[in-house]
């Protein structure tokens, strides 16, 4: 019994050491993400093997393991830029991206986990320099908005392509002009707009013109046409039609047959 504290207390201490050692080897990587691991006695980085996937993890309490998202992101970056002829232009674009995933360690070693902030963001700023520089105020502000969105994403893209770096997207979330200049485009499109309308009501008025003479044209060939083509014979044997229908016809009337200076019946009456 005299023992005992004295086995006890080695043991309590491997317990404890124990513990902080599992402690320190113990890894988790939630999903969405890797892990880069470092080894303090093992030449740093591992960038010749795939990084650590999701799951329970344990390495050598001597080493380390850095935790990257590799799913895709976003980043929200707001600038200013000068359009071709030299006016100050706030633009707001966002950057769908992630890390390629094989390459985890190498982006590790070479560029950190501020490779956003060191990489990303200068590259999408410089790219939309670049490509804005190319425009009018009134170009962004209107028709070559889809054009300049794919136009910063090629640029981008080209810059990341070597830097470990999968570019997704990016989209151009809005253009901010001087306010004078954006008055100033405004009234312009209004007055374009309503010019187009006006030519359009005078092509609708001279249609409507030019439909109305044809159709006059056309009634009065067919009058001319129909008067040619009537003659006095004709003329009678169509009164003696109508005569023989009225004479079948059960409403009362009196009908003098040859009255007319033409020779057509006379209807004296219809009681």
């Amino acid at each position: 019994m005299e023992k005992l504290p004295k086995v006890a207390l080695p043991a309590i201490i491997a317990a404890i050491v124990l513990i902080i050692l599992l402690a320190k080897s113990a890894v988790t990587i939630e999903s969405g993400q890797a892990g880069v691991l470092y080894k303090t006695f093992g030449g740093g980085v591992v960038t010749n093997e795939p990084p650590l996937g999701e799951g329970f993890h344990i390495i050598a309490p001597w080493n380390k393991v850095f935790i990257y998202e590799v799913r895709q992101q976003e980043i929200l970056d707001k600038m200013n830029v000068l359009s071709s002829n030299g006016l100050d232009i706030k633009l707001e674009a966002s950057v769908w991206f992630q890390p390629t995933y094989e390459n985890l360690g190498k982006l590790h070693q070479e560029k950190s986990e501020m490779y956003k902030e060191r990489i990303l963001l200068p590259a999408i700023r410089s790219a939309a320099r670049s490509v804005v520089g190319r425009y009018t105020p009134e170009q962004l502000y209107s028709s070559k908005r889809d054009v300049i969105q794919q136009e910063i994403f090629i640029e981008t893209q080209k810059i990341v392509k070597d830097q470990y770096i999968q570019l997704n997207e990016v989209l151009v979330r809005d253009v901010t002009l001087p306010p004078t200049i954006k008055d100033a485009i405004e009234r312009k499109l209004k007055q374009e707009q309503e010019s187009l309308e006006y030519e359009f009501r005078l092509v609708t008025a001279s249609k409507e013109a030019e439909k109305a003479i044809i159709e006059a044209q056309g009634k009065a060939d067919a009058n001319k046409i129909l008067s040619a083509s009537l003659t006095d014979k004709i003329l009678q044997d169509k009164g003696i039609e109508a005569t023989i229908k009225l004479s079948e016809s059960s409403n009362s009337k009196v009908i003098v047959i040859g009255s007319g200076s033409s020779g057509m019946p006379i209807i004296l009456g219809n009681q």
